[in-house]
């Protein structure tokens, strides 16, 4: 759940932008896209491995960059 205070004196475009801003770091946009429409269990499943393999490959990467500027 997203909770933000208007600081004193800003201004309500401001306070829209660190809203939306916020909203997508969070992922609430990608969650509503996603969530649109009916997703089957199979292709929920399917989805999540997906997403699975490319965070374990986007983490190896990472690994493997940091070994390289340690040495």
């Amino acid at each position: 759940m997203i909770k933000l205070v208007i600081r004193y004196g800003e201004s309500p475009e401001r306070f829209l932008q660190r809203f939306k801003r916020l909203c997508a770091k969070q992922g609430v946009f990608r969650e509503i896209k996603r969530r649109r429409f009916y997703e089957k269990p199979s292709d929920k499943q399917r989805r999540r491995a997906k997403e699975a393999r490319r965070a374990a490959i986007r983490e190896a990467k990472r690994s493997l960059r940091r070994k390289l500027e340690a040495s």
